[in-house]
């Protein structure tokens, strides 16, 4: 049986052309980008109709069901780790609210920001949030929902605040010791994790700067808001209506905590539901179990009486996650095909001849995560993928294996929120309840550091 899959893998890499991998390719990208922007179709239909598409281009090469069934299987097998936080998560936003978590935050955050610095300093935060935990993940579903209301109230684009609190997470993902995907840059390229972070601020600080200065320039144009006397109005009703507490923050806290121990992301959530939980019997210990498991499953539901409020703290649950889960195992069984059929393989092998140079091997290797970021959508692989394809060549030009380590990361993890079926573009869409197009113009961190990758890397002086 082995004996017959390693002939059909052998037979498959023969027959794989790299004329057949860019057509598909092009095809594939043309497919999605039609459904998606031209017939406005859901992000699911177009991933669909790209997996069909591949199913079908096997089927020609007469590759066997068994070996297309292992391909999906092997691409979602990644993700499953993933999807169960994605739902541990939608249970947490529910419970947090319940507890009085959110709303403490919000008010808080009404008593000490001023409008016209709502959004640096929400870029700001997130980034010292990012950075401190390790986690764009648990900086955009903790602190980020709670901006993400605040900027509502005060008359902010919600598509604007999202850009904000997405640029200053993975602000804080890129240059933290503790963020997974810095660690795997730094492993796949063989680099010593703070030598990365170092190498790092040559994108990252541009990239900084440029945002703050534009989050500064949106900051003084909000649309109409609440105005004082309605931002108290909405102030009494969190107070009126929810427990506003320094107690209710005791999850936030032990979410940080572990983080910080580096503690397994699927324990840590359970442990900040069941405080949450603790903390909500204890300020209304009438609570019912079965309103508990009401709010985990299907979420809260806010019910004030004022729309504002109601609107923004009706969300949560297991239920809430599902969207961005079926979108998730979609994306990924098309990715394992992909990988399986080798189609991702042929086309970074048929590039090498393009990497004669410093500017042209740093281009490549970022266009080539960013590729895998677009038929992927998995931002792990769009670091592993390319750093092990092009490691040797950035050797062969005696280019420092640094700069391999940091285009991997601004190109591979930092661009993935701007994919709308990647893995943190589904999460973020299902957190905030905002597409990923429509904050995209607004995430000016995770494009510019892309771009100052490739243009540091034409540089004629090295940086030391």
């Amino acid at each position: 049986m082995n004996e017959k899959r390693r002939k059909e893998a052998q037979k498959m890499k023969k027959d794989v052309t790299i004329k057949e991998a860019m057509f598909l390719l092009v095809v594939l990208l043309a497919m999605i980008g039609t459904c998606i922007i031209g017939f406005k179709l859901p992000a699911h239909v177009a991933i669909l109709f790209a997996l069909a598409l591949v199913i079908l281009f096997a089927a020609v090469k007469e590759v066997s069901w068994k070996t297309i069934h292992e391909g999906i299987q092997e691409g979602i097998t990644p993700g499953l780790v993933p999807i169960i936080i994605f739902i541990l998560i939608g249970a947490l936003i529910s419970v947090w609210i319940a507890a009085g978590t959110i709303p403490t935050i919000m008010v808080y955050g009404f008593s000490v920001l001023s409008v016209k610095f709502f959004l640096p300093t929400v870029f700001i935060i997130c980034g010292v949030v990012g950075a401190t935990v390790g986690s764009s993940f648990t900086t955009i579903s903790t602190v980020g929902i709670a901006f993400f209301g605040m900027g509502q109230i005060m008359g902010f684009n919600p598509a604007i605040t999202t850009g904000a609190i997405v640029s200053g997470a993975f602000l804080g993902n890129s240059i933290s010791p503790l963020s997974d995907t810095a660690n795997l840059s730094a492993a796949i390229a063989e680099v010593d994790l703070f030598e990365h972070i170092k190498n790092e601020l040559w994108t990252v600080f541009p990239a900084f700067v440029l945002s703050l200065i534009a989050f500064i320039s949106l900051g003084f144009h909000p649309v109409k808001g609440a105005a004082g006397d309605d931002l108290q109005v909405i102030t009494d009703t969190l107070h009126q209506f929810y427990t506003i507490s320094p107690i209710t923050l005791l999850p936030v806290l032990v979410l940080f905590i572990a983080a910080w121990r580096k503690v397994p992301a699927i324990p840590t959530l359970l442990t900040s539901i069941v405080l949450s939980i603790v903390v909500r019997y204890i300020y209304h210990p009438s609570t019912t179990i079965a309103s508990v498991g009401s709010w985990i499953q299907d979420g809260f539901v806010s019910k004030t009486g004022v729309e504002n409020v109601d609107t923004l703290l009706t969300r949560g649950g297991m239920q809430s996650m599902m969207w961005s889960v079926s979108l998730i195992i979609l994306a990924l069984s098309l990715g394992g095909l992909l990988v399986k059929l080798r189609i991702i393989e042929t086309i970074l092998q048929q590039v090498e001849d393009l990497m004669k140079t410093k500017g042209c091997l740093i281009l490549m290797t970022a266009l080539s995560s960013i590729g895998v970021n677009l038929l992927i959508g998995e931002q792990y692989l769009s670091i592993i993928l390319p750093g092990k394809a092009y490691k040797e060549n950035y050797r062969k030009i005696d280019l420092p294996d640094k700069y391999l380590s940091r285009t991997l990361s601004d190109a591979g993890a930092t661009f993935n929120p701007l994919i709308p079926w990647g893995v943190s573009g589904v999460f973020i869409a299902g957190t905030l309840g905002i597409g990923t197009l429509q904050y995209l113009p607004f995430a000016f961190f995770c494009y510019l550091t892309p771009l100052f990758t490739v243009l540091v890397g034409f540089m004629k002086k090295s940086e030391k």
